[in-house]
């Protein structure tokens, strides 16, 4: 990975993507099959930091999205290839379930509908359940839920452990990642593109716009600005470990017509999760929370739990939808050749993604783009320890193997240093990076007592002034150099 101390003069590609979120990350690893010279580029200091790291981490069960959208034809397929993709790129994949419930009488023919949607699409195993077959599986919901349609296909992930897996994956077989790389400016001379950015200069002869809520605002640079992208902002609330097992399946109420409703998640590592809301902002970097949000959230999510409160909060975030004025998938080739266009990615966009990889990797082939397979890939990658999870005699073996995993780190989360290094060793740049690479600050005093562990091990690894340590990039360093004209009580 470019680290952006180095300029970039004049690098020539076959693609370049636009965007390291779940979709561009896709794209790279489905794309690095073949024998092309291929660049990811991305604004943020490290992949999955934009709208993925955000995302509710919900692969749909394949029967919310209509078969007349683009979301409803790649909702199904892309849900069918995220178990492989968990077991070769190691990441936490949970297929858990999901239960739509029916709160009112006129919800209960909606269920219907979307049964024999579902079953249309080919998606096994719908049934609806009665009140008293909630209460036996569910116990610790409300009683008064009417019925609920029950899809055994749905699971839970962790969507920027995906990220960092699908990229690592790209990168082993030969694309090229550049991060904290905004594109200033493209232009087109012939058949190929020059992309400005702050590392220089890259030449491509196909651009793929996976730039999510920015998708528009790149495209317009070169004239392909054929769609627009509003935002829609969700908070999520995280709540105590406490409450793990409070419920065991994803939890839905009947959907509104901008949004799935108020959830319950239980998230692949346990902690419950709660939200989001849906605020149309106009602002592109509004990532704020809110008294309002939560109250919404918690309000909603009373009527089918009461046994969920707002004091078991640990810690609350907000991401940005990209929502195309068509509420489909905007993919597909531009008015400008070469140029194309993979936008208005909202839900179910996490589940479509591998899906989405495919079919633009397709549309490309149809376009003329000669694509020859390697006759060597690799679909694995090693992927990180997980102490937490390792049995006595695994955990004294890694001891015996590495002193460092016999140095906890994060308390909250049984994080070792042995892990803290792997994360940094792999791409990890940032406090947020090793956070969501191995859980280190995730835990109940999310950060607390492990923070300046993680940074000094940081700033050892990288050569780096603990000054110099973000959470998530420039602008959000946590230590200040030290002033020493200032004296103690000085008020500054």
């Amino acid at each position: 990975m470019n680290s952006g101390a180095e300029k970039i003069v004049g690098m020539s590609y076959d693609v370049v993507i636009i965007g390291g979120g779940i979709v561009g990350c896709a794209l790279a690893r489905e794309l690095s099959r073949y024998d092309l010279r291929l660049a990811l580029i991305e604004k943020e200091v490290e992949v999955g930091f934009g709208t993925s790291k955000t995302n509710s981490g919900i692969i749909h069960s394949g029967h919310h999205a209509s078969p007349d959208t683009l979301k409803g034809r790649l909702e199904w397929a892309g849900n069918q290839r995220w178990s492989d993709l968990a077991r070769d790129l190691k990441f936490g994949f949970k297929r858990i379930g999901e239960l739509l419930l029916a709160l009112q009488p006129e919800d209960l023919h909606y269920l219907q509908l979307l049964k024999k949607q579902g079953e249309d699409k080919g998606v096994p195993g719908l049934e609806i359940w009665s009140p008293q077959r909630i209460q036996k599986e569910e116990p610790n919901l409300n009683r008064t839920i009417l019925q609920a349609l029950h899809a055994p296909t749905a699971a839970v992930i962790n969507p920027y452990e995906a990220c960092f897996g699908l990229i690592e994956c790209a990168q082993q077989n030969g694309a090229e990642l550049f991060c904290g790389c905004p594109v200033l400016a493209i232009n087109q001379t012939g058949a190929d593109f020059s992309i400005q950015t702050p590392q220089g200069v890259f030449h491509s002869r196909i651009v793929l716009n996976a730039a999510g809520v920015f998708a528009d605002r790149v495209a317009a640079m070169v004239g392909a600005a054929d769609f627009k992208i509003h935002c829609r902002k969700g908070e999520e609330y995280l709540l105590d470990r406490r409450l793990q097992g409070i419920v065991t399946r994803l939890i839905f109420p009947v959907p509104t017509a901008t949004s799935k409703g108020v959830l319950i998640i239980p998230t692949v590592d346990g902690p419950i999760m709660v939200g989001p809301t849906a605020e149309e902002v106009n602002n592109r970097e509004d990532l704020s929370t809110s008294f309002a949000g939560a109250a919404k959230i918690f309000a909603a999510v009373h009527q089918y739990c009461k046994a969920i409160s707002e004091r078991d909060t640990i810690t609350e975030f907000a991401g940005l939808r990209a929502v195309a004025e068509t509420n489909d998938f905007v993919i597909g080739p531009s008015p400008v050749k070469g140029f194309f266009n993979v936008a208005g990615i909202q839900s179910p966009g996490l589940t479509a993604a591998p899906a989405i990889a495919t079919y633009v990797t397709e549309m490309l082939r149809c376009e003329g783009l000669k694509l020859a397979e390697k006759p060597v890939w690799k679909a694995e990658i090693d992927g990180p320890f997980r102490f937490a999870r390792m049995t006595q005699q695994q955990r004294q073996a890694a001891i015996l193997q590495d002193p460092a995993f016999g140095r906890i780190v994060c308390r909250c989360e049984a994080v070792t240093e042995a892990e803290v290094r792997y994360a940094i060793r792999h791409g990890a740049r940032t406090l947020d990076g090793v956070k969501f690479r191995v859980r280190a600050g995730m835990g109940r005093c999310q950060g607390g007592f492990c923070t300046m562990r993680v940074m000094a091990l940081l700033s050892e690894t990288l050569g780096l002034p603990l000054t110099e340590i973000t959470k998530r990039g420039h602008g959000s360093e946590v230590c200040c150099p030290r002033q020493d004209n200032l004296s103690v009580g000085d008020g500054r």
